[in-house]
Protein backbone atom coordinates (compact mmCIF):
# COMPACT_ATOMS: atom_id res chain seq x y z
CA UNK A 1 0.00 0.00 0.00
CA UNK A 2 1.02 3.42 -0.80
CA UNK A 3 0.93 5.54 2.53
CA UNK A 4 1.10 9.34 2.35
CA UNK A 5 1.00 11.71 5.30
CA UNK A 6 -0.27 15.36 4.78
CA UNK A 7 0.35 17.82 7.80
CA UNK A 8 -0.27 21.44 8.26
CA UNK A 9 1.60 23.65 10.84
CA UNK A 10 1.91 26.97 12.39
CA UNK A 11 5.42 28.72 11.38
CA UNK A 12 6.90 27.39 14.59
CA UNK A 13 6.11 23.67 14.59
CA UNK A 14 2.37 23.48 15.99
CA UNK A 15 -0.24 21.54 14.72
CA UNK A 16 -3.16 23.14 16.46
CA UNK A 17 -3.74 24.90 20.00
CA UNK A 18 -5.75 24.51 22.95
CA UNK A 19 -8.78 26.64 22.46
CA UNK A 20 -11.64 24.91 22.07
CA UNK A 21 -11.97 25.91 18.08
CA UNK A 22 -9.90 23.97 15.55
CA UNK A 23 -7.21 26.40 14.19
CA UNK A 24 -7.15 26.93 10.91
CA UNK A 25 -3.70 26.68 9.34
CA UNK A 26 -4.18 25.73 5.27
CA UNK A 27 -4.68 28.59 2.92
CA UNK A 28 -7.15 28.11 0.47
CA UNK A 29 -4.75 27.33 -2.06
CA UNK A 30 -3.55 24.51 0.51
CA UNK A 31 -7.11 23.08 1.12
CA UNK A 32 -7.68 22.69 -3.06
CA UNK A 33 -4.10 20.55 -2.81
CA UNK A 34 -5.52 18.19 0.40
CA UNK A 35 -8.56 18.10 -1.58
CA UNK A 36 -6.73 16.41 -4.29
CA UNK A 37 -4.80 14.37 -2.46
CA UNK A 38 -8.12 13.30 -0.97
CA UNK A 39 -9.26 11.86 -4.28
CA UNK A 40 -6.10 10.54 -4.35
CA UNK A 41 -6.95 7.97 -1.64
CA UNK A 42 -8.94 5.28 -1.47
CA UNK A 43 -9.11 5.99 2.60
CA UNK A 44 -8.42 8.71 4.81
CA UNK A 45 -6.75 7.76 8.22
CA UNK A 46 -6.95 10.16 11.25
CA UNK A 47 -6.81 9.07 15.22
CA UNK A 48 -10.30 9.04 17.38
CA UNK A 49 -9.12 12.59 19.33
CA UNK A 50 -8.99 13.82 15.79
CA UNK A 51 -12.46 12.77 15.48
CA UNK A 52 -13.42 13.49 18.86
CA UNK A 53 -12.08 17.29 18.83
CA UNK A 54 -12.21 18.69 15.16
CA UNK A 55 -15.28 16.62 13.93
CA UNK A 56 -13.95 16.16 10.64
CA UNK A 57 -16.07 14.95 7.44
CA UNK A 58 -12.90 13.58 6.06
CA UNK A 59 -15.15 13.80 2.17
CA UNK A 60 -14.05 15.19 -1.52
CA UNK A 61 -15.79 18.70 -1.70
CA UNK A 62 -14.46 19.51 -4.80
CA UNK A 63 -17.71 18.00 -7.28
CA UNK A 64 -15.37 17.84 -10.05
CA UNK A 65 -12.66 16.12 -8.07
CA UNK A 66 -15.99 13.67 -7.07
CA UNK A 67 -16.89 12.99 -10.48
CA UNK A 68 -13.68 12.14 -11.16
CA UNK A 69 -13.68 9.48 -8.58
CA UNK A 70 -17.28 8.16 -10.20
CA UNK A 71 -15.99 8.18 -13.97
CA UNK A 72 -13.36 5.95 -12.45
CA UNK A 73 -15.55 3.72 -10.95
CA UNK A 74 -14.23 4.64 -7.60
CA UNK A 75 -16.82 5.25 -4.93
CA UNK A 76 -17.30 9.58 -4.63
CA UNK A 77 -15.82 9.47 -1.17
CA UNK A 78 -12.81 8.01 -0.02
CA UNK A 79 -12.92 5.54 3.23
CA UNK A 80 -12.74 7.12 6.61
CA UNK A 81 -10.69 5.25 8.86
CA UNK A 82 -9.72 5.77 12.68
CA UNK A 83 -8.69 4.02 15.73
CA UNK A 84 -9.93 3.85 19.03
CA UNK A 85 -9.35 1.67 22.03
CA UNK A 86 -12.05 2.77 24.20
CA UNK A 87 -14.84 3.16 21.24
CA UNK A 88 -15.70 6.38 22.54
CA UNK A 89 -17.18 8.19 19.53
CA UNK A 90 -20.26 9.93 19.02
CA UNK A 91 -22.29 7.84 16.42
CA UNK A 92 -23.61 11.20 15.08
CA UNK A 93 -20.24 13.24 14.48
CA UNK A 94 -19.47 13.94 10.73
CA UNK A 95 -16.58 10.79 10.67
CA UNK A 96 -20.07 8.79 10.66
CA UNK A 97 -22.27 10.48 8.89
CA UNK A 98 -21.43 12.93 6.18
CA UNK A 99 -20.06 11.66 2.58
CA UNK A 100 -20.82 8.20 0.96
CA UNK A 101 -17.58 6.36 1.92
CA UNK A 102 -16.71 3.76 3.94
CA UNK A 103 -16.66 3.83 7.55
CA UNK A 104 -13.59 1.67 8.99
CA UNK A 105 -12.93 1.52 13.16
CA UNK A 106 -9.81 -0.33 14.49
CA UNK A 107 -10.00 -1.42 18.31
CA UNK A 108 -8.40 -4.12 20.44
CA UNK A 109 -11.64 -3.63 22.93
CA UNK A 110 -13.64 -7.10 22.47
CA UNK A 111 -16.56 -4.91 23.93
CA UNK A 112 -19.98 -4.34 21.90
CA UNK A 113 -20.61 -1.15 20.67
CA UNK A 114 -23.20 1.13 19.43
CA UNK A 115 -21.01 2.10 16.30
CA UNK A 116 -21.82 -1.59 15.75
CA UNK A 117 -24.42 -0.20 12.98
CA UNK A 118 -22.43 2.91 12.14
CA UNK A 119 -19.18 1.02 10.76
CA UNK A 120 -17.23 -1.76 10.22
CA UNK A 121 -15.88 -2.24 13.72
CA UNK A 122 -12.72 -4.72 13.56
CA UNK A 123 -11.10 -5.93 16.32
CA UNK A 124 -7.89 -6.69 15.96
CA UNK A 125 -5.02 -7.95 19.15
CA UNK A 126 -2.91 -4.60 18.85
CA UNK A 127 -3.43 -1.29 17.19
CA UNK A 128 -0.17 -1.32 15.17
CA UNK A 129 0.40 0.18 12.11
CA UNK A 130 1.46 -2.83 10.64
CA UNK A 131 -1.54 -4.62 11.25
CA UNK A 132 -3.80 -1.80 10.10
CA UNK A 133 -2.05 -1.24 7.08
CA UNK A 134 -2.48 -5.29 6.40
CA UNK A 135 -5.71 -5.38 7.40
CA UNK A 136 -6.98 -2.34 5.03
CA UNK A 137 -4.59 -4.23 2.16
CA UNK A 138 -7.29 -7.43 2.89
CA UNK A 139 -9.88 -5.01 1.92
CA UNK A 140 -8.32 -3.91 -1.36
CA UNK A 141 -7.48 -0.73 -0.41
CA UNK A 142 -4.27 0.47 -2.25
CA UNK A 143 -3.75 3.97 -1.33
CA UNK A 144 -4.14 5.50 2.06
CA UNK A 145 -3.62 9.14 3.33
CA UNK A 146 -2.75 10.02 6.67
CA UNK A 147 -4.13 13.09 8.17
CA UNK A 148 -3.23 12.68 11.88
CA UNK A 149 -3.35 13.72 14.87
CA UNK A 150 0.04 13.72 16.11
CA UNK A 151 0.29 10.15 17.90
CA UNK A 152 -1.25 8.50 15.15
CA UNK A 153 1.18 10.12 12.40
CA UNK A 154 3.87 9.07 15.02
CA UNK A 155 2.23 5.18 14.83
CA UNK A 156 2.78 5.06 10.93
CA UNK A 157 6.31 7.17 11.29
CA UNK A 158 7.66 4.66 13.94
CA UNK A 159 6.73 1.83 12.45
CA UNK A 160 8.81 2.93 8.89
CA UNK A 161 4.86 2.91 7.40
CA UNK A 162 4.91 6.07 5.62
CA UNK A 163 5.89 6.74 2.16
CA UNK A 164 5.24 10.49 1.66
CA UNK A 165 5.18 13.48 3.72
CA UNK A 166 3.47 16.24 2.44
CA UNK A 167 4.11 19.25 5.16
CA UNK A 168 2.71 22.68 4.63
CA UNK A 169 3.63 25.22 7.22
CA UNK A 170 1.95 28.53 7.50
CA UNK A 171 4.64 31.29 8.82
CA UNK A 172 1.94 33.73 9.36
CA UNK A 173 0.91 31.70 12.48
CA UNK A 174 2.39 31.34 15.78
CA UNK A 175 1.32 28.93 18.65
CA UNK A 176 3.89 29.25 21.37
CA UNK A 177 2.09 27.15 23.42
CA UNK A 178 4.40 24.18 24.90
CA UNK A 179 1.42 22.26 25.68
CA UNK A 180 -0.24 22.18 22.59
CA UNK A 181 0.27 19.27 20.33
CA UNK A 182 3.63 19.84 18.05
CA UNK A 183 5.17 18.11 14.97
CA UNK A 184 8.67 17.55 13.63
CA UNK A 185 9.72 15.14 10.95
CA UNK A 186 10.88 11.68 12.87
CA UNK A 187 13.91 11.56 10.94
CA UNK A 188 16.59 13.19 8.72
CA UNK A 189 15.84 15.49 6.42
CA UNK A 190 18.96 15.41 4.64
CA UNK A 191 18.85 11.90 3.99
CA UNK A 192 15.59 11.84 1.57
CA UNK A 193 14.65 13.79 -1.52
CA UNK A 194 12.47 16.61 -1.09
CA UNK A 195 10.79 19.26 -2.86
CA UNK A 196 9.54 22.72 -1.32
CA UNK A 197 8.19 25.52 -2.89
CA UNK A 198 5.87 28.27 -2.05
CA UNK A 199 2.01 27.94 -1.81
CA UNK A 200 -0.26 30.97 -1.13
CA UNK A 201 1.10 32.10 1.66
CA UNK A 202 2.08 28.62 2.70
CA UNK A 203 5.41 26.70 2.79
CA UNK A 204 5.10 23.05 1.28
CA UNK A 205 7.88 20.63 1.86
CA UNK A 206 7.46 16.60 0.27
CA UNK A 207 9.72 13.94 1.25
CA UNK A 208 9.65 10.69 -0.34
CA UNK A 209 10.62 8.41 2.51
CA UNK A 210 10.37 5.14 0.31
CA UNK A 211 10.61 5.63 -3.94
CA UNK A 212 8.39 4.08 -6.37
CA UNK A 213 9.62 0.71 -7.71
CA UNK A 214 6.65 -0.12 -9.01
CA UNK A 215 7.84 -1.04 -12.47
CA UNK A 216 10.89 -3.19 -10.81
CA UNK A 217 8.37 -4.90 -8.51
CA UNK A 218 6.14 -5.83 -11.05
CA UNK A 219 9.30 -7.04 -13.29
CA UNK A 220 10.04 -9.98 -10.92
CA UNK A 221 6.78 -10.37 -9.59
CA UNK A 222 5.96 -11.67 -12.83
CA UNK A 223 8.73 -13.99 -12.79
CA UNK A 224 7.86 -15.26 -9.38
CA UNK A 225 4.31 -16.18 -10.54
CA UNK A 226 6.00 -17.91 -13.96
CA UNK A 227 7.63 -19.98 -11.64
CA UNK A 228 4.77 -21.30 -9.91
CA UNK A 229 3.60 -22.56 -12.62
CA UNK A 230 6.51 -25.40 -12.23
CA UNK A 231 5.11 -26.80 -8.97
CA UNK A 232 2.69 -29.70 -9.22
CA UNK A 233 -0.68 -29.50 -8.25
CA UNK A 234 -0.90 -30.82 -4.48
CA UNK A 235 -3.92 -30.87 -2.25
CA UNK A 236 -2.32 -29.74 0.92
CA UNK A 237 -0.33 -26.91 -0.71
CA UNK A 238 -0.21 -23.39 -2.80
CA UNK A 239 2.23 -23.51 -5.46
CA UNK A 240 4.01 -20.58 -5.44
CA UNK A 241 6.80 -18.89 -7.09
CA UNK A 242 9.85 -16.62 -5.51
CA UNK A 243 12.90 -14.42 -6.71
CA UNK A 244 15.38 -13.00 -4.89
CA UNK A 245 17.30 -10.22 -5.79
CA UNK A 246 20.43 -9.52 -3.60
CA UNK A 247 22.09 -5.51 -2.66
CA UNK A 248 24.71 -6.63 -5.84
CA UNK A 249 22.46 -8.13 -7.95
CA UNK A 250 22.50 -11.31 -7.77
CA UNK A 251 19.43 -12.94 -8.48
CA UNK A 252 18.00 -16.39 -6.99
CA UNK A 253 14.60 -18.42 -7.67
CA UNK A 254 12.49 -21.20 -6.19
CA UNK A 255 9.57 -22.62 -6.51
CA UNK A 256 7.12 -24.58 -4.13
CA UNK A 257 8.48 -28.57 -3.90
CA UNK A 258 11.44 -27.66 -6.13
CA UNK A 259 13.56 -29.91 -4.57
CA UNK A 260 11.57 -31.51 -0.86
CA UNK A 261 7.91 -32.32 -0.67
CA UNK A 262 8.15 -29.87 2.03
CA UNK A 263 9.89 -26.88 0.97
CA UNK A 264 8.20 -23.50 0.13
CA UNK A 265 9.20 -21.30 -2.60
CA UNK A 266 10.90 -18.80 -0.69
CA UNK A 267 12.68 -21.47 1.20
CA UNK A 268 14.01 -22.82 -2.07
CA UNK A 269 15.48 -19.81 -3.20
CA UNK A 270 17.08 -18.74 0.00
CA UNK A 271 18.64 -21.92 0.31
CA UNK A 272 20.05 -21.81 -3.32
CA UNK A 273 21.99 -18.14 -2.31
CA UNK A 274 23.19 -19.61 1.15
CA UNK A 275 24.65 -22.50 -0.70
CA UNK A 276 26.28 -19.71 -3.18
CA UNK A 277 28.01 -17.94 -0.04
CA UNK A 278 25.49 -14.62 -1.14
CA UNK A 279 24.73 -11.69 1.34
CA UNK A 280 21.17 -11.73 1.92
CA UNK A 281 21.28 -8.89 4.26
CA UNK A 282 19.11 -5.95 2.23
CA UNK A 283 17.87 -7.87 -0.43
CA UNK A 284 14.72 -7.99 -1.58
CA UNK A 285 12.51 -11.41 -2.04
CA UNK A 286 9.82 -11.63 -4.80
CA UNK A 287 7.29 -14.14 -3.96
CA UNK A 288 3.63 -14.63 -5.93
CA UNK A 289 1.72 -15.33 -2.56
CA UNK A 290 2.67 -13.72 0.99
CA UNK A 291 4.93 -15.57 2.68
CA UNK A 292 3.69 -18.13 5.08
CA UNK A 293 3.89 -17.37 9.13
CA UNK A 294 2.64 -21.04 10.44
CA UNK A 295 4.66 -24.37 9.69
CA UNK A 296 4.63 -27.45 10.95
CA UNK A 297 6.21 -29.49 8.35
CA UNK A 298 9.65 -27.54 8.58
CA UNK A 299 11.59 -25.58 12.20
CA UNK A 300 11.34 -21.90 10.75
CA UNK A 301 8.29 -20.12 8.49
CA UNK A 302 9.10 -18.52 5.15
CA UNK A 303 8.65 -15.05 7.88
CA UNK A 304 10.82 -16.11 10.16
CA UNK A 305 13.31 -17.06 7.28
CA UNK A 306 13.07 -13.74 5.61
CA UNK A 307 13.59 -11.90 9.26
CA UNK A 308 16.86 -14.10 9.92
CA UNK A 309 18.30 -13.44 6.81
CA UNK A 310 17.97 -9.38 7.12
CA UNK A 311 15.87 -8.94 4.02
CA UNK A 312 14.67 -5.45 3.53
CA UNK A 313 11.92 -5.94 1.25
CA UNK A 314 9.21 -8.43 0.66
CA UNK A 315 7.10 -7.89 -2.53
CA UNK A 316 3.88 -10.38 -2.97
CA UNK A 317 0.71 -10.65 -5.33
CA UNK A 318 -1.94 -12.13 -3.10
CA UNK A 319 -2.64 -12.77 0.60
CA UNK A 320 -2.58 -16.18 1.80
CA UNK A 321 -6.01 -17.27 1.87
CA UNK A 322 -7.27 -18.90 4.80
CA UNK A 323 -7.54 -22.87 3.31
CA UNK A 324 -4.75 -24.29 6.01
CA UNK A 325 -4.12 -21.72 8.31
CA UNK A 326 -4.49 -18.09 9.09
CA UNK A 327 -1.88 -16.13 7.66
CA UNK A 328 0.03 -13.29 9.57
CA UNK A 329 3.31 -13.39 6.98
CA UNK A 330 2.92 -9.73 6.45
CA UNK A 331 2.44 -8.45 9.79
CA UNK A 332 4.85 -10.05 11.28
CA UNK A 333 7.34 -8.75 8.14
CA UNK A 334 6.28 -5.01 9.02
CA UNK A 335 6.85 -5.64 12.17
CA UNK A 336 10.29 -6.65 11.85
CA UNK A 337 10.96 -4.15 9.94
CA UNK A 338 10.93 -5.43 6.58
CA UNK A 339 8.96 -3.32 3.75
CA UNK A 340 6.55 -4.88 1.99
CA UNK A 341 4.54 -4.66 -0.92
CA UNK A 342 1.42 -5.70 -2.14
CA UNK A 343 0.01 -5.79 -6.35
CA UNK A 344 -3.34 -7.12 -5.90
CA UNK A 345 -3.32 -6.55 -9.65
CA UNK A 346 -1.60 -9.79 -10.29
CA UNK A 347 -3.56 -11.57 -7.94
CA UNK A 348 -6.20 -12.95 -10.16
CA UNK A 349 -3.66 -15.01 -12.27
CA UNK A 350 -2.06 -16.89 -8.83
CA UNK A 351 -5.41 -17.71 -7.60
CA UNK A 352 -5.93 -19.14 -11.34
CA UNK A 353 -2.51 -21.13 -10.73
CA UNK A 354 -3.92 -22.27 -7.13
CA UNK A 355 -7.44 -23.07 -8.71
CA UNK A 356 -7.06 -26.95 -7.51
CA UNK A 357 -7.58 -25.64 -4.22
CA UNK A 358 -10.42 -23.84 -5.63
CA UNK A 359 -8.94 -20.22 -5.45
CA UNK A 360 -10.60 -18.72 -8.61
CA UNK A 361 -11.05 -14.53 -9.36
Amino acid sequence: MNVYASVALSGDGYMDDRSPRRLILSTPADWREVMRLRAWADAILVGAETVRRDDPSLTVRDEALRRERLAANRPADPAKVTLSRSLRLAPASNFFTAGSGARIVFTDNAAASPLETAAEIVRIPDLSAARILTELEKRGFERLLVEGGPRTLGLFFAEGLVDTLRMAVNPAVRVGDPHAPRFEPPFDPARFPQQRRRLEGMEVTTYTLHPDRTEEDLHYLRQAIALSRRCTPCATSYRVGAVIVTRSGDRFTGYTHETSPTHHAEQEAILKATAAGADLHGASIYSSMEPCSTRSSEPESCSELILRHGFSRTVFALYEPSCFVCCEGAVRLRKGGVEVRVYPQLAGEVRAINGHLGLHE
